[in-house]
This record gives structure tokens, C-alpha cells and sequence, in this order.
């Protein structure tokens, strides 16, 4: 066997040619400080620059995927000239380092894969609602680099009883026209995102926001509307719940500000007039609702719109007809002469004592503007 090495070369090959021209054709192999590989093999031309026939003579065997090893110069140097390589050229390296490039799946790409394989079938509901638990724990998975392909779902199964799954995927491979396969097993559950109680809660109590924390359950956990925490917050329970109960639409109503046989102030609302008056509550409500409550002072049954805490208010008066149409109506005057006044103090005790609609407040104001026009005829 012929043993060539590059010091002979170069040499022969200066002798042969002008120096400018070695200069310009002939460059000595440079040992590199730093290496990146894709093949689980090193090279002599992954090792140094211009390695000439001699590149693809492989030399050690390369890190693991997605590590970095070591190797001193001497160790290098070693290797390359049992294999008659020599005359490299190092300058002040110390060492090399061989990094092995790889394509990393980190676990999270790969249940997202898989809640990807399941979205809407087996009715499952969308990917991003799929919580995914492999058998084998997997933190990450490293792939040779030349495995470029998306993750393909080749095969499916899944038990909607048990939530097991069992998928199979390919990765188009650049460097084999066989696809690298990829097989996972686990479980998939569909979850919802639902506001959980942090301590035990009273019917009484209102919601504050240390009271409630947003989670993710099962979906078979949650039956009905789940509650998100921003519509929890400031409700009352319609029943005493336990810390960490999942919280549902119909769990929730608005707090009470009137309580049933409660003392309330009943406020009555005319233009012009703003009137307060003792009540009781006859039935509870929340603000907005329309509640029937009882003066104290008349002893009448009223309805009114619940506006605060212990506060009733009774909107009667804003859509009665207005007084000047009703004189005309009822009234022998003629234009010319002024109708006489309505008594304002007996107008006052309609309304604390007269139903709350507008057409009753109506018809207790007509019959005073009457008196009032039968006495100026």
C-alpha cells in the first residue's frame, strides 16, 4: 500500500510550482477549534480545513445528540497520524470540541402533537382543551438533525371511556427516504377552565377574589356552564360550598340587598319630589329585582325595584300624564283665566299612601285639580 502523507505532498507540489502559485493553490490543513457533526461519525474533514482525498476518513465515533465533547490537540493530532494524516497546522489551540447537531422535541411539542392527532374525535373538543399524560414520563426527545419532517399522525386510537390513546406519527428523514417512526401511549383528557373555591364559603358570604382561583378540570367534573372567576366574584353561593369545589354558572347568583321581613327605606321618585318612607320587605331580592314590600305608616302593599341595600325605590309619577293637559280636560275655564292651584300637601299624601302604578298616582291627582277648578268657578 502506498502511504501518502501531506507533508509530502506540499512539499512536491511547492518544488514543482512558483511560490506565488503555491500560495494561491496549496493551503495548508488547519485544525478548527470548534466542530459540529450531523452523522453519528467524525471525519478527518469535519476535524481540519483543506483535508484534501483524506476528508472523508472517519476517525471517532460522534458525541450523543445534541451533546458536546472534548478532545485535547494532542489526542487529535494522535488520531490523525494513525491514519497518515499529519503536517496539520493547530497555531495555539489546546483543544477541540465536537458538538453533534439534533432535532429536539421537547415534551411539550410532543403533546401538543398528540392533542393535535385527537382534536374533535372520539368527542374530544379542541386541541388546546386536551390535557395529555404520557405512560413513560417524557421530558424530551432528540432526533438525528436530518429528521426535518413535521410529526404526521399515521395512527389512531383512543377509548373515550378510559381516555387511553395510542398514536403513531412520521418524520420525513432528509438522508433516508424511509420516514422515522414515533409511537406514544397515555392518556388524553378534555379539560375546562373553571373558577375553583379556595375556602370554605356560606350562602351569605360574598365572593372576594382570595376566594376563588382559576384552575383546569376534567370536563366530566363540570356539568353545565362552568364559572369563570370574574363572574364569581362579588356573587353569592345559592348553597354552602366546600374549598376546592369547581364553581358553575348555576352555583353563583347576585348577593341579596333586600331580605325577606328585613326593615327597608322606601323611596318615592315624582318629578320634582323625593320622598323616604319605613318599610318591611316581603319577599328578598337582589339589585334590579322588583320586589313587594310594606309601608308601615299606611299599611300598603307597594312594588318597587330593589337600588341598594335595604333600599326600595318607586318609580310612579315620571309616566303620569302631565297636570296642565289634565285641567284642560277636565276644566270649564276659558282660555283667558288661570286654573286654581293644586293643593301640593294633599298631593304629598297620595304618594306616600297611594299605590305606586301611574296611572293610581293619576287618578289621586284629578279629582284635587277638579275641587280646585270647581271652587274658582
Amino acid at each position: 500500500m502506498i502511504r501518502t502523507t501531506f507533508a509530502t505532498i506540499t512539499a512536491l507540489l511547492a518544488l514543482a510550482l512558483p511560490a506565488a502559485a503555491a500560495d494561491d493553490f496549496i493551503a495548508s490543513p488547519t485544525l478548527r477549534a470548534s466542530v459540529t457533526v450531523t452523522s453519528d461519525v467524525v471525519r478527518v474533514g469535519d476535524l481540519i480545513d483543506n483535508a484534501g482525498s483524506a476528508a472523508l476518513i472517519p476517525v471517532y465515533r460522534s458525541p450523543d445528540l445534541g451533546t458536546t465533547g472534548t478532545l485535547t490537540v494532542a489526542q487529535v493530532l494522535s488520531v490523525l497520524r494513525a491514519k497518515q494524516v499529519i503536517g496539520v497546522m493547530t497555531g495555539d489551540l489546546k483543544e477541540v470540541q465536537v458538538t453533534r447537531l439534533a432535532r429536539t422535541l421537547a415534551n411539550k411539542d410532543l403533546e401538543t402533537a398528540v392533542a393535535s392527532a385527537l382534536e374533535r374525535r372520539f368527542g374530544l373538543g379542541d386541541a388546546a382543551n386536551i390535557t395529555v399524560t404520557f405512560d413513560r414520563g417524557v421530558a424530551e426527545m432528540r432526533l438525528d438533525a436530518s429528521n426535518s419532517g413535521a410529526l404526521q399522525p399515521v395512527a389512531t386510537r383512543y377509548d373515550a371511556r378510559s381516555g387511553r390513546f395510542d398514536v403513531a406519527f412520521e418524520i420525513a428523514n432528509d438522508s433516508n427516504p424511509a420516514p422515522t417512526k414515533l409511537r406514544f401511549t397515555g392518556t388524553a383528557i378534555e379539560t375546562v377552565e373553571v373558577a375553583v373555591l379556595t375556602r370554605d364559603i356560606e350562602r351569605l358570604d360574598l365572593l372576594k377574589s382570595s376566594d376563588v382561583a382559576l384552575e383546569r378540570r376534567p370536563k366530566a367534573e363540570v356539568t353545565g356552564e362552568p364559572a369563570s372567576r370574574d363572574r364569581s366574584v362579588g356573587m353569592q353561593l345559592r348553597r354552602p360550598m366546600r374549598a376546592g369545589t369547581p364553581l358553575r354558572a348555576a352555583d353563583i347568583v347576585k348577593p341579596d340587598f333586600v331580605v325577606r321581613d328585613q326593615n327597608v327605606t322606601i323611596i318615592y321618585q315624582v318629578p320634582g319630589l323625593y320622598l323616604t318612607s319605613r318599610g318591611k320587605a316581603i319577599e328578598s331580592g337582589a339589585e334590579g329585582d322588583t320586589v313587594s314590600v310594606l309601608n308601615v305608616q299606611s299599611k300598603r302593599t307597594l312594588t318597587g325595584v330593589v337600588t341598594g341595600r335595604g333600599q326600595v325605590t318607586i318609580q310612579g309619577a315620571s309616566q303620569s300624564a302631565p297636570m296642565a293637559p289634565a285641567v284642560e280636560q277636565t276644566s270649564s275655564l276659558k282660555r283667558d283665566e288661570a286654573p286654581a292651584p293644586v293643593d301640593t300637601a294633599a298631593l304629598l299624601r297620595n304618594l306616600v299612601q297611594a299605590p305606586a302604578s301611574p296611572a293610581q298616582i293619576a287618578e289621586a291627582q284629578i279629582p284635587q285639580a277638579r275641587v280646585s277648578q270647581a271652587q274658582a268657578k
